[in-house]
């Protein structure tokens, strides 16, 4: 009680003179002098300060049982712009711990991956997805993918939907996927939180979540929200009704990011109320939570930077961006990637204006950063071959654009444009080795992925139906457990 009520100066003072301290009185001023400032250690209860809840749902992800490993004799493409003729990846630890032509060692004791005549490339990445969240069967009960309630739903979030069980991330680690971005649909202004997983077989969502991979928000511009809500009589059922959606939500956000950084700063009053859907917006506005951003039209995506400068945040990535190639410059000078489709048009007016070179020309920019992307179930199993549809498109048009650059498309691109190019996406030393062994060029319309590895853990194999995990909405189903192209049972 003593320590309660003599604090401070009066503290200090009563320390000096019973111990008769000679230094006390030399100091010139008491070593308190802030003692009468509102305190900066004030505590909530548990759940109502957001700065104490920044990852209430941790990822509890493993990697799967692995061992060292040397992938040799096959062309490597890094996703770091590098062609490797007869090359060697080696695996320590779950991590890329080299990479190099026939003469990098292989350490002894390593199991050696014969991969003569086919090709290593990073793990794919599908920075659009609904898998889990819109999964199959596609029932009622399972249409977990829009909150279409209010134009502003910053408040929820993906993985609180995602069903682990949805068959469709097998087949997508089938077609080398390893690492995906799971978003809310795009009926609002703010569908919610996205979340970045690895694709690999998990009972709970948070066994898929990846490690410290940002958070992201889904916004959405153009046809969507103004016809979902437009239809209700409601706004926004406009362009700018739009826009003036987006205002109104991040002007909120930064007044309640104001008051709690006063209150953390000084202690005073009573603490702001807790709001989900303005700490989603304030984590955009400090840079801790990515835009990423469903717009097609070139007119729309300028808005939109408009917008960000107005209230000073950036833009991660436009996604399906059909319009891209008509401002790439604008989007490279803003550091902003563009995540877009080859040959998707037409299925509204906002998709009209595609053009197959739509990648190439975005990528022709210096520090552009184009991503082929999927928002499809069946896509995401192919995004080797809708990024070798860009690639031809490009070079018809005069591009020159190699095969080691190209596959960044999917998979250095993609790590940046959601956060974790620090991790993975490449096969760089002391990243996460995510890896994929195809039978042949990636650029290939007969290329299948033979083997995937994730964190160095082997997730799918073609050839072993060990490795080809089912889920239970398989079973039974038509055409299950027959052979397709002379592969055995389970193979996709």
């Amino acid at each position: 009680m003593i320590g309660h009520h003599l604090r401070g100066v009066s503290l200090a003072a009563i320390t000096c003179a019973v111990l008769g301290l000679s230094a006390c009185a030399t100091t010139g001023s008491t070593p308190d002098d802030t003692a009468a400032k509102p305190s900066k250690e004030r505590t909530l209860a548990a759940g109502l300060d957001p700065a104490t809840t920044l990852d209430p749902y941790p990822s509890t992800y493993q990697p799967m049982p692995r061992e060292n490993f040397a992938v040799v004799g096959a062309t490597v493409l890094t996703g770091t712009d590098r062609k490797i003729e007869n090359g060697v990846v080696v695996v320590t630890d779950g991590k890329i711990a080299a990479v190099g032509d026939a003469s990098t060692p292989v350490p002894s004791g390593y199991r050696v991956v014969e991969a003569r005549g086919r090709y290593v490339t990073p793990g794919v990445i599908d920075v659009h997805s609904h898998l889990g969240v819109y999964p199959s069967p596609g029932v009622q009960g399972m249409s977990d993918g829009n909150e279409a309630t209010n134009p502003n739903t910053a408040q929820v979030w993906a993985e609180h939907s995602l069903w682990p069980q949805d068959p469709g991330f097998n087949t997508a680690r089938a077609g080398g996927v390893t690492t995906m971005h799971i978003l809310p649909g795009s009926a609002n202004l703010f569908g919610g939180r996205g979340v970045t997983i690895r694709n690999v077989p998990s009972i709970t969502m948070q066994g898929m979540k990846f490690p410290a991979a940002p958070y992201t928000v889904k916004m959405a511009c153009g046809e969507n929200p103004s016809r979902v809500y437009g239809g209700r009589n409601q706004s926004p059922a406009t362009g700018m009704g739009n826009m003036a959606g987006y205002r109104a939500a991040f002007i909120a956000a930064r007044e309640y990011k104001a008051k709690w950084d006063k209150w953390h700063e000084t202690g005073e009053g009573t603490a702001p109320t807790r709001n989900l859907q303005n700490e989603t917006l304030a984590g955009v506005l400090d840079g801790s939570i990515l835009i990423q951003n469903h717009c097609y039209r070139a007119d729309e995506m300028a808005l939109m930077m408009d917008m960000a400068k107005e209230f000073g945040y950036r833009i991660a990535t436009f996604h399906h961006a059909t319009e891209a190639y008509k401002l790439a410059p604008q989007l490279a000078a803003n550091g902003i990637c563009a995540a877009m489709w080859t040959g998707w048009w037409g299925f509204k007016m906002e998709a009209l204006d595609a053009i197959e070179e739509n990648a190439a020309l975005v990528d022709a920019q210096q520090g552009s950063c184009a991503v082929i992307h999927s928002d499809d179930a069946e896509l995401t199993q192919r995004l080797n071959q809708e990024a070798a549809a860009a690639l031809s498109a490009g070079r018809r048009a005069g591009l020159n654009i190699s095969e080691e650059h190209a596959i960044g498309w999917f998979t250095s691109n993609a790590a940046k444009a959601i956060g974790i190019a620090d991790q993975t996406g490449s096969l760089t030393p002391g990243l996460r080795a995510d890896v994929v062994i195809w039978s042949a060029d990636p650029f290939s319309i007969y290329a299948r992925a033979d083997q995937v590895f994730i964190d160095g853990a082997l997730t799918f194999d073609r050839s072993n139906p060990a490795y080809q995990p089912t889920s239970d909405f398989e079973l039974g189903q038509p055409g299950y457990g027959l052979t397709a192209a002379n592969v055995t049972e389970g193979a996709r």
